[in-house]
């Protein structure tokens, strides 16, 4: 087994899988986002969830049709146009200081994560089945993921240093581009056979028919229902509370004046810190997505799909007491273990989602699993943040931390732990 994992690590193709996850990750903006938002736009947290529930009714609107467009008219031209979405939005985050701007910012930012979810992973399935790999899909995804999370962490770095240099935050946006232009490039590279189109002449009845129809499919197949609802909303949590330490740690080091270095201003040291954060916390999540398979050597990641459910509400528990104490390493830590705990859940995810689906429909499945998340994320981000606004972000991480745990017994993909 370890030659046909050497063998795996050197194909060509798996490499520009490889690639492809490390070039999208590289969005400089990140782990200044919020803060962008809060001082430069000069929104609340509340305004911000409505920003994330505009951007990901996008996306649900969107997700199905993409879906069905990749497995009806092309897996390799869906990504193409999911570049191209991505560099509008990056541009008008760039020029934009008006909310409304924002808006359209983030329905391209929208429209780019509708035609890119799933598409790729259905595309590395289609490879492992054409090259006899299938059975180590687990591998190869968290091998994949592990550059995404590489480039992710590499960015954070590079993040500090043009903020630095550049201080106007909105230059960041800017710089994002030139990887999306490069990742834009490398997706033309890609085999035509990993294009997979069924038609050749676009058609939008078609389109929804069929839309429907598999959308129909698999809910009513009762397990594939609870996998798509567990990662749904794992993700859709994760995805809205991920970049609320910004302004936790803006709160401790603006508001409360904790230091970590006294000698260096807080705005800036508020900069270097979330920086070396977001850098530190990708570059763990890479080495767990990378070996994550080897836990199957104990448990189906079935199984491990629960428990790290379970884990995931305790942690909000811990850091809603970390922040009301303002226990700033306790927050860094368990923010850490968070995404540690996304990024090792992911791979499992994939594997339990190969099981059950068919060749035909994986792209679409993916996009239905895309589409749920979104519409929770609708529902709940403008909820959540009206919470963080209105009482607290410790108020807000306790009552998730409840509704994690509770929630999660009515959807044990696993019938005994």
């Amino acid at each position: 087994m370890e030659d046909v994992y050497r063998q795996l690590k050197k194909d060509n193709q798996i490499k520009k899988f490889c690639y492809y996850g490390f070039l999208k990750n590289l969005r400089f903006f990140e782990p200044y986002l919020y803060i962008y938002l809060l001082q430069v736009v000069q929104l609340n947290l509340f305004q911000i969830g409505i920003l994330l529930s505009l951007r990901e009714l996008t996306t649900y609107l969107f997700e199905i049709p993409s879906g069905v467009f990749a497995d009806q008219y092309g897996k390799k031209n869906e990504l193409v146009l999911c570049f191209v979405f991505y560099i509008v939005s990056f541009f008008l985050f760039y020029v934009g200081s008006q909310y409304l701007i924002i808006i359209f910012a983030m329905f391209f930012f929208g429209l780019g994560e509708a035609f890119r979810s799933g598409t790729h992973k259905a595309m590395i399935y289609s490879y492992l089945e054409q090259k006899g790999y299938f059975k180590y899909k687990t591998f190869v995804y968290g091998r994949t993921r592990s550059y995404s999370l590489i480039g992710s962490s590499l960015s954070a770095f590079i993040a500090i240093f043009l903020i630095i240099q550049f201080p106007r935050i909105r230059t960041i946006f800017l710089f994002s581009i030139i990887p999306y232009l490069v990742d834009f490039l490398l997706i033309l590279s890609y085999p035509s056979s990993l294009n997979e189109s069924l038609e050749t002449k676009f058609s939008l009845k078609k389109l929804i028919l069929f839309s429907i129809k598999q959308f129909k499919n698999m809910f009513s197949h009762s397990m594939l229902k609870k996998i798509i609802l567990s990662s749904s909303l794992f993700d859709s949590i994760f995805k809205i509370l991920k970049d609320y330490i910004q302004p936790i740690l803006s709160n401790l080091i603006l508001v409360s004046g904790i230091y970590v270095i006294e000698s260096i201003n807080a705005e800036t040291q508020l900069k270097i810190i979330l920086g070396v954060i977001y850098g530190v916390i990708y570059i763990f999540s890479a080495g767990v997505s990378r070996n994550i398979y080897r836990l199957n050597q104990w448990w189906p990641s079935d199984q491990l799909m629960d428990i790290t459910f379970e884990i995931f509400g305790i942690i909000f528990f811990v850091l809603a007491l970390a922040i009301k104490t303002r226990l700033m390493f306790v927050v860094i830590v368990f923010y850490l273990l968070l995404y540690l705990l996304k990024d090792g859940r992911r791979p499992l995810v994939v594997d339990v989602f190969g099981d059950y689906m068919k060749r035909d429909e994986r792209a679409t499945v993916m996009s239905i699993e895309s589409q749920i998340r979104s519409l929770l994320m609708v529902i709940l981000a403008p909820i959540f943040g009206f919470i963080a606004h209105r009482f607290s972000i410790a108020v807000l991480f306790f009552l998730i931390g409840v509704f994690i745990l509770v929630f999660n017994r009515f959807l044990k993909v696993k019938d005994k732990l």
